[in-house]
């Protein structure tokens, strides 16, 4: 089991789109198969989904569980999840799902990073463009660094 947050194992481009719904569960899975966080854990994503967009701006949703479901988080990992469609996103477009478990207060600083890579246009595009898993995980580094 890998200590970094977001393994390459985590990521995934997708051929095509999805709907909102089928993404924020394609994220929670792959966080489910790391042994990250409990099915359950995928129920809560949507729960939050549906009080709160979690549509960040400039490609990126960002679904993560509800407070209540932080006993369902095992260990602080993401999912990143680019789909060559957009995927239609409470009125927004997305290419970019970002599932997040954090312990404790670490979700708030996977958060952090996350939208310091996406406030970035250019470097948003240099994800677009990626084509491996690995190139996105290099691209993304920051958020493995302590």
């Amino acid at each position: 089991m890998s200590d970094q947050i977001l393994p390459a194992q985590n990521v995934r481009i997708v051929p095509g789109g999805a709907t909102r719904e089928d993404a924020i569960r394609a994220a929670g899975a792959v966080l489910v198969d790391a042994g990250a966080v409990d099915a359950a854990y995928v129920d809560s994503m949507l729960e939050r989904e549906g009080s709160v967009s979690t549509y960040m701006g400039n490609w990126l949703a960002i679904p993560h569980g509800t407070n209540e479901a932080k006993d369902l988080i095992r260990r602080s990992a993401m999912s990143l999840l680019r789909y060559d469609e957009p995927i239609e996103w409470g009125g927004e477009q997305a290419r970019f799902v970002v599932g997040i478990a954090g312990r404790g207060d670490e979700h708030l600083e996977i958060l952090s990073k996350i939208a310091i890579v996406f406030s970035d246009e250019e470097e948003v595009d240099k994800l677009l463009a990626a084509g491996s898993s690995d190139e996105l995980v290099a691209l993304l580094s920051e958020v493995n660094d302590s």
